[in-house]
């Protein structure tokens, strides 16, 4: 009774061309003589090799399924052999490192499989480990521009990628699109980092990167954001810096603050406002302060008059 190659690479007869690489790719990795220590490796190996050179060519396959392993080694009669079809017998070439080497590309497939100092690095079932050749890409980093009203109250946003996927032949690839949700906590801060793990393009021989956004604040027409401190900036004429005054600040989330400023305001000065700062993130319900600032606007010129009375005033 012949081989059975379907048996040989753990697949059965309905198997598809992309079913038969997969199982010929896990099976070398895992009996591969430099991988294996089991006793009949080699053997195992090489039939791997043949198994695989057969099943993945049309004409000999097709063969194989009908006539057998004797069909397929000792040539189709005459009288079977319909119009060009096969008709001498098929000779396996016996080295099943040139199988190897065609399948997973070049000359020595386990060239990074070495360390400089000639040490073995490790192969597991699926594939490699350590210094193993699928390497992951480095990191695409994208920025994610974000309202401070965004970062108060936290929000979901969706964001449409493009990237490469492999197909189930594990040799071609095509492009297909892909939706990533962020969700945005209370509290988040520029330069948040979000990270989505190899969710780049895929390819035969690497790891996908990682793709990772980070949170960029927008402008805001009212405050500027510094960690979870809110900082407003009042504009005001020397008279109330020196007398007093009351501002008004509407909050991110609707309320008017009406804060009285009784202190004289020199360039130095600013007023904080407890609590009424961004959330921390670790602790939504707990905000950070409110600083104001102020920008004295100081007259262009006064009169003589105004002169001499502010003089007056100033030496009392």
């Amino acid at each position: 009774m012949g081989r059975d190659y379907y048996a040989a690479l753990e697949i059965n007869r309905n198997a598809t061309d992309a079913d038969i690489k997969k199982a010929y790719r896990r099976l070398a990795l895992k009996y591969h003589p430099q991988n294996s220590s089991q006793p009949g490796a080699y053997d195992k190996f090489n039939e791997l090799a043949e198994a695989y050179e057969v099943l993945s060519d049309l004409r000999k396959k097709a063969t194989y399924d009908k006539f057998g392993e004797e069909g397929l080694k000792g040539g189709i009669p005459p009288e079977s052999a319909a119009s060009g079809a096969w008709s001498s017998g098929y000779v396996y070439h016996g080295n099943p490192n040139k199988t190897f080497r065609q399948f997973f590309g070049g000359d020595n497939p386990f060239a990074d499989f070495y360390t400089a100092d000639g040490n073995e690095v490790s192969i597991d079932f699926g594939g490699l480990r350590g210094r193993g050749v699928k390497k992951q890409d480095p990191p695409i980093e994208r920025d994610l521009h974000l309202a401070l009203e965004d970062l108060f109250y936290g929000c979901t946003k969706k964001i449409k990628i493009s990237r490469r996927v492999m197909n189930e032949d594990g040799h071609t690839s095509s492009i297909k699109d892909k939706i990533l949700t962020i969700t945005v906590k209370p509290g988040w801060s520029e330069g948040t980092r979000v990270t989505f793990p190899k969710e780049g393009d895929q390819g035969p021989n690497n790891v996908p990167a990682d793709i990772v956004f980070i949170v960029r604040q927008k402008p805001h027409p009212r405050f500027v954001c510094r960690k979870n401190y809110l900082i407003y900036t009042a504009h005001i004429s020397l008279e109330m810096a020196l007398t007093g005054f009351s501002v008004e600040v509407e909050t991110l989330d609707g309320r008017l603050l009406n804060i009285p400023v009784n202190d004289i305001v020199h360039p130095q000065y600013s007023k904080v406002i407890p609590g009424e700062g961004m959330p921390t993130s670790d602790s939504p319900s707990t905000k950070g302060d409110l600083i104001i600032q102020f920008n004295t606007h100081f007259p262009e010129k006064l009169t003589a008059e105004k002169k001499r009375l502010l003089k007056q005033v100033l030496t009392l």
